[in-house]
């Protein structure tokens, strides 16, 4: 992990409203709180993200579990470690499995996955790298999803890979801000202690090359 960047707002410098996000975030997750702790420096910052991920991505009308496997592979692809080891709860609650997040990158070979998460995969790494056979991603695309789907979709994806792009340059981590709470986190990643034992680990989804 590189060294942080940007430092984090003290809890007791923020308004009562930023306050109780950030009890929130360490409370539920997703976000958790060192990111928004860092938003904090520029209020307007903060809210247009806290406000633009709870309509997007934590509601809405395209289901979540997709939303969040749509994150993930994100996470995967750009290597934004912090962001990558967090869950939905919510999504979890809806049935998606742990395992479903291992095959992320190879996701059109997979058979973890139906052909409305393939699709909706193949809409995140177009957004993030780019797609060569545009009409044959949207043919695809709108055989699964309904074009107020595909908005909300596009919006969270590019929310997402903004975010984790500029987040994994902050060398933030976990367990350093509103420490002792699990909300959120990845099985391996509950305790400081044990996100430290899991990225020493050889199968370390990020491990460097």
């Amino acid at each position: 992990m590189a060294e942080q960047a940007i430092s984090y707002v003290p809890l007791e410098e923020m308004d009562e409203r930023m306050q109780e996000e950030m009890h929130r975030c360490a409370r539920e997750g997703t976000p958790r709180p060192e990111s928004s702790a860092v938003r904090a420096h520029v209020p307007a910052a903060f809210w247009a993200f806290a406000d633009s991920w709870k309509a997007v991505f934590h509601s809405g009308v395209c289901d979540h579990l997709i939303k969040e496997l749509c994150r993930v592979y994100i996470s995967r692809t750009v290597k934004c470690e912090f962001c990558g080891n967090q869950r939905s709860t919510k999504a979890t609650d809806a049935g998606l499995q742990e395992q479903q997040y291992d095959d992320l990158l190879n996701f059109e070979s997979s058979d973890r996955y139906d052909d409305r998460q393939k699709a909706a995969l193949s809409y995140a790494q177009a957004i993030a790298w780019g797609e060569s056979d545009l009409e044959g991603l949207w043919t695809r695309l709108r055989a699964h999803f309904s074009e107020e789907e595909l908005v909300e979709l596009g919006n969270c994806i590019a929310l997402t890979f903004g975010q984790q792009s500029w987040i994994r340059l902050l060398g933030i981590d976990h367990h350093q801000y509103l420490a002792g709470t699990d909300a959120s986190m990845a099985p391996g990643f509950r305790t400081a202690e044990e996100l430290v034992a899991s990225k020493a680990s050889g199968g370390y989804w990020a491990k460097a090359e």
